[in-house]
């Protein structure tokens, strides 16, 4: 007895009061700012000169530490410093579990990381490491809470840390209603930001659009709830129209109808993307329901109208169904429209839930177009309360968020475009089935691609020569271009030239510019190129 009770006592002092050797990580560098406007205060000429040399940008991991966060850290009760990377933004220290674990009450700190492996299992430590946000933007962090599959999974979390969260973009729902989003919690930050911009309620003919059935509030949820810790949707900092077109007391075609009314109100209010995750085929009355040999992408009132929204310039998302375990399991109106991307339902582990709709059209098309989870989903009901919910219903909106973000990010790109680099990023574009249609998205990598295509474009189209040179420039490119500008930069960043050119290809001199090496970036009909240019 008495060498268990010591032995109880040896192990509450090891794990209690030795010392251990970790890394504490940051969030960001409020200094970042600041270094950028001169980044002379943390590198010297030639270390600038050898990034100007290989075309090579200051990125945020060259700004120093946060000085204040050191500060706070040495202060720290039982910690010791020992050393510090600016490029991982992290200190080495030196300290008892207890008092290395207390650090994680700081705002500032990321996660803590324990050179002792075996102590990580005790802390609470992000699956992933937030990766270097290379623009001059502050890294968000959100705190997902349970909601954070959902988002990872589409590797949104990504362009989030990125600070593409849907800002500028105008999402439209068309709905059952929306009670309570006018008071409860999860929307607190969409109302202070006034990024509820109105809607209507077409079923009663009312304006009054926080009413009805709350459908529609947890569909929201999933966009633009915003509780830390609990909730963050997929587009927290876009801005929503909200419709209310389905009448839940009955199932009849004037809800269709409804649909095609509000799509036209959402062209007429600007709208980019409208989200609807409601769905038609049979009707009370049957006579008036749709059949399989309906699902041919243009037929059905629903999808003609869908059809049109797209021609003029949104993105159309529907729910993809529930119906996949029933006799008539197929996609229905209208995410079987041609150009309408209908979004299926898969679990939390990637594989498809068993009620998720299926393709293929009767026309043999893809059906559904891409995947996002549907089971489980993490949400708000009208109490304000974080709850999960299954269906189609919600893997829809989750999706267009992420587009939402993702079209941010993109802003040049045409609503065909966005949705072509979507499904190219689906895990099975170049296999899509009659389940999984495409896949499921990884935003990242569709990021990567558009960046990437857009590069490619305009560098197949200006030329800048001779490059090295001693004093006159030419710029030359295609004829359809036009509002054409281009400007200079130093190696610190700083705007020393700008000309506006008409359709001819201008020359222009450098002859009052000192030897060195120049930054440029031409800009035209939404497209940029930049480079360097040599004045010897």
């Amino acid at each position: 007895m008495k060498k268990t009770f010591f032995l109880f006592l040896f192990l509450i002092s090891f794990c209690g009061f030795s010392q251990e050797d970790a890394w504490v990580y940051f969030n960001d560098k409020p200094n970042a700012t600041a270094f950028f406007s001169n980044p002379l205060s943390e590198l010297s000429q030639r270390s600038l000169d050898r990034r100007t040399a290989q075309n090579i940008s200051l990125v945020i991991n060259d700004a120093p530490l946060e000085a204040t966060y050191v500060s706070q850290i040495t202060d720290a009760p039982g910690i010791l410093v020992m050393a510090n990377s600016k490029w991982l933004n992290c200190l080495h220290i030196r300290g008892s579990f207890d008092d290395i674990h207390a650090l994680l009450a700081f705002p500032f700190v990321n996660h803590v990381h324990f050179a002792n492996n075996s102590l990580n299992n005790k802390m609470a430590i992000p699956t992933t490491i937030s990766p270097v946000n290379k623009n001059l933007d502050i890294q968000a962090n959100y705190n997902y809470g349970t909601s954070a599959n959902q988002i990872q999974m589409l590797n949104g979390h990504l362009l989030h840390q990125a600070n593409y969260t849907g800002t500028g973009i105008i999402i439209a729902v068309l709905d059952a209603g929306f009670p309570n989003v006018d008071v409860i919690a999860p929307f607190q930050r969409l109302r202070d930001n006034n990024q509820i911009l109105g809607g209507y309620d077409y079923v009663n003919k009312s304006t009054n659009f926080y009413s009805g059935f709350d459908h529609g509030t947890m569909v929201l949820s999933t966009m633009g709830g915003y509780l830390d810790g609990q909730l963050i949707g997929t587009a927290p900092d876009a801005k929503y129209y909200l419709y209310i077109t389905e009448d839940v007391s009955s199932e009849n075609p004037v809800e269709e109808s409804n649909w095609v009314e509000a799509a036209e109100q959402a062209d007429r209010d600007g709208v980019d993307i409208i989200t609807t995750s409601l769905g038609y085929f049979a009707f009370d009355n049957v006579n008036y329901g749709h059949t399989y040999s309906d699902m041919t992408g243009n037929t059905a009132f629903a999808s003609q109208g869908a059809n049109i929204a797209f021609t003029k310039g949104m993105i159309v998302l529907a729910s993809a169904g529930n119906e996949g375990n029933t006799s008539e399991p197929n996609v229905g109106v209208p995410a079987e429209a041609n150009n309408v991307l209908a979004i299926g339902a898969v679990k939390a582990n990637r594989t498809i839930a068993s009620f998720s709709s299926v393709g293929p059209s009767f026309d043999g098309r893809i059906k559904p177009d891409v995947m996002a989870q549907g089971q489980s989903s993490i949400l708000s009901n009208t109490s304000g309360n974080i709850v999960s919910g299954s269906g189609t219903s919600f893997s829809c909106p989750i999706m267009a968020g992420m587009i939402a973000s993702f079209w941010q990010a993109i802003p040049w790109a045409t609503n065909t475009q966005v949705v072509q680099f979507v499904k190219q990023s689906a895990d099975r574009y170049s296999n899509p089935d009659n389940q999984y249609g495409y896949g499921i998205p990884d935003f990242q990598l569709a990021l990567n691609n558009a960046l990437l295509k857009n590069q490619q474009n305009v560098w197949n189209d200006f030329k800048i020569a001779p490059n090295p040179t001693t004093d006159i420039v030419s710029v030359s490119f295609p004829t359809d271009f036009n509002d054409i500008t281009i400007t200079f930069y130093n190696a610190l960043g700083q705007l020393i030239m700008e000309k506006k050119m008409g359709t001819s290809s201008p020359t222009i001199s450098l002859q009052t510019l000192n030897s060195g090496v120049y930054f440029y970036k031409i800009e035209s009909n939404s497209f940029f190129q930049s480079g360097k240019v040599i004045k010897q």
